[in-house]
C-alpha cells in the first residue's frame, strides 16, 4: 500500500525517513524551504525534494501535509516547535495524523501503531515529521527503526515470505567470516542452490526489500556483521557513525551486491 515517503528534509526525523525510503527503494520526496535549508546547511543532492518559493519552514510543513495521504509525527513527550505546528496543521486541514510518543511506546509498539495507521487510512504517500537532530540526537536512529520495523510487519503479513522460498541453510559454519564484500558474496553463494540463485536473479528489483527481510538473519549469522566481525562491518560502513550506518544497512548493501551478481550470472536469457 505504501508507495512514497515524504518529509521536509530537516535533520533528525525528516532525514531518517528519507534515508529509510532510499534504503528500501521506496519513492521519496517532499517540499523543502527555499535554498534547501536545514540546520546543518543545504540538504544534500541525494534527496529528491522540491524547493518552496519561500525560505520559511511553516510553508513547506503545510504543503507536505497537503501532498500526502497522512502524517506521522514521531517524537518524545509533548510536541514542541515544528512538530507541534505540524500537528496543528493536520487538524486544520482535517488530514489523518498519527502521533507516536517514544516515551510511551517502544520501537515495536510504535511500528504496530504506524502499520495500523497506514492500513486503516489507505496511506500511499506518508508524510513523516518529528524533532530535528539538535533537539533530539537519538531521533534519527529511532525513526529509521520504527519505519523499518513497520515495513517488516507488512512483509510478514504478505505472501512474500512463502513466495520467495529461498531455501536458506539451517546450520552455518561460523568459524569462517569474510574480510571483504567479495568474500562475503562467495560464502553466501556457496550456500545457495542453483534454484535459489536463479530465483533471486529473476526477481524484479522492486522486491529487493523482500529478499532483504528473508535473508536478514541468515546474512548476519553468515558474515558476523552485527557483532563478531567488526572489521568487515567497518569496511562496509566506510567510517560512518553507528547511528547512521547499522548492521542492517550492511546487510542491505550485501543483498544489493548479491542481486547484481546473480542477475549477471543466473538470469535466464531469450536467444
Amino acid at each position: 500500500m505504501l508507495e512514497q515517503i515524504i518529509s521536509g528534509g530537516q535533520t533528525g526525523a525528516d532525514q531518517a525517513a528519507l534515508d529509510t525510503a532510499i534504503k528500501f527503494d521506496i519513492l521519496h520526496g517532499g517540499w523543502i524551504s527555499k535554498g534547501r535549508k536545514t540546520e546543518a546547511g543545504p540538504l544534500p543532492a541525494k534527496y529528491n525534494l522540491k524547493q518552496m518559493d519561500t525560505p520559511d519552514y511553516p510553508s513547506r510543513t503545510r504543503q507536505n501535509i497537503l501532498d500526502s495521504h497522512g502524517t506521522v509525527i514521531i517524537a518524545r513527550g509533548p510536541l514542541k516547535g515544528g512538530s507541534r505546528l505540524t500537528y496543528s496543521y493536520t487538524l486544520e486541514s482535517e488530514r489523518p495524523c498519527c502521533r507516536i510518543d517514544l516515551f510511551k511506546q517502544d520501537i515495536f509498539e510504535a511500528a504496530l501503531v504506524l502499520k495500523d495507521f497506514i492500513s486503516q487510512n489507505y496511506i500511499q504517500i506518508l508524510n513523516v515529521a518529528g524533532p530535528r537532530a539538535s533537539h533530539d540526537p537519538a531521533i534519527y536512529f529511532d525513526v529509521r527503526s520504527v519505519i523499518e520495523s513497520m515495513l517488516y510487519l507488512f512483509y510478514l503479513e504478505s505472501d512474500a515470505e512463502k513466495d520467495l522460498d529461498l531455501a536458506l541453510p539451517e546450520t552455518l559454519n561460523k568459524d569462517i567470516f569474510p574480510q571483504d564484500l567479495e568474500q562475503a558474496l562467495n560464502l553466501i553463494c556457496e550456500d545457495l542452490s542453483l534454484k535459489t540463485k536463479t530465483r533471486i536473479a529473476r526477481m524484479d528489483n522492486t522486491r529487493l526489500k523482500d529478499i532483504y527481510f528473508a535473508m536478514l538473519d541468515y546474512i548476519k549469522a553468515k558474515t558476523g556483521i552485527d557483532e563478531a566481525n567488526l572489521d568487515f562491518f567497518n569496511r562496509l560502513s566506510g567510517g560512518k557513525p553507528s547511528w547512521e550506518y547499522t548492521p542492517e544497512d550492511g546487510v542491505m548493501d550485501i543483498v544489493r551486491a548479491l542481486k547484481i551478481g546473480l542477475n549477471h550470472h543466473y538470469s535466464l536469457r531469450i536467444l
